[in-house]
């Protein structure tokens, strides 16, 4: 039995090193964990920046290694729901959509479903972590016109409806297409204070995040999922 891991920046393990003021690669991520718990062979195809639509790509570059994988792990839509700030920040009165629109996002998603059910692999599918409004709107408006950006945004908090409608979309193609669904965004919630798990930029798991994540797949075994 072995699983491979399609995704982004989470799933990869990249945390935001404060002493180092840099992304760095957590080498004890919650994929690693649980490899490690459970001593299962992984294969971590996630990268940093990838969408759903990149994603897809890279899936169908590896289509022939599926069938010899138990299980493919899929997370993505961080980046998807992402818009370009720069030029939100210069005419926040006009259109501006995002990496990958929803539409599109599930229809990437679900074509990824397919090839993998096909291959014989068994999908299991992440919500996303949720997002620190205040502290994301800091990062992603350091040196641009933060007053332009809230204007377009309307309120601070609009950034965690927005980015919560792709993790909505991806707990709604599980139920549809009987996937089997990790809810890491709910792992999160419960807490008290979920802020205290997420790095400085309000998007990353950090190192107290990656453990709560590995936690909840040793709790909750998906490789039960079929």
């Amino acid at each position: 039995m072995s699983i491979c891991v399609f995704g982004d920046s989470v799933a990869r393990g990249i945390i935001y090193d404060e002493t180092k003021s840099k992304y760095i690669h957590f080498k004890n991520c919650f994929i690693n964990m649980f490899s490690q718990k459970f001593n299962l062979p992984m294969k971590n195809y996630a990268r940093f920046g990838c969408t759903a639509e990149k994603g897809l790509e890279i899936l169908n570059r590896h289509r022939n290694e599926l069938p010899s994988f138990s299980y493919t792990l899929l997370e993505f839509g961080g980046n998807d729901c992402d818009l370009k700030w720069d030029e939100i920040s210069g005419a926040p009165e006009g259109e501006h959509l995002p990496n990958v629109p929803l539409h599109q996002f599930e229809e990437k998603y679900l074509k990824m479903i397919n090839i993998i059910k096909s291959a014989g692999s068994v999908p299991v599918m992440l919500t996303l972590p949720p997002l620190e409004p205040e502290r994301f709107f800091k990062w992603v408006s350091s040196g641009l016109n933060r007053e332009n950006i809230l204007k377009y945004l309307g309120d601070v908090h609009a950034i965690y409806r927005w980015q919560e409608s792709y993790s909505n979309a991806v707990k709604k193609l599980a139920n549809l297409h009987s996937v089997c669904l990790l809810d890491i965004r709910g792992a999160f919630l419960k807490e008290d204070k979920y802020s205290d798990f997420l790095c400085r930029d309000g998007m990353h798991p950090n190192e107290k995040g990656h453990a709560l994540v590995g936690r909840l797949l040793g709790e909750r075994n998906f490789l039960a999922c079929k």
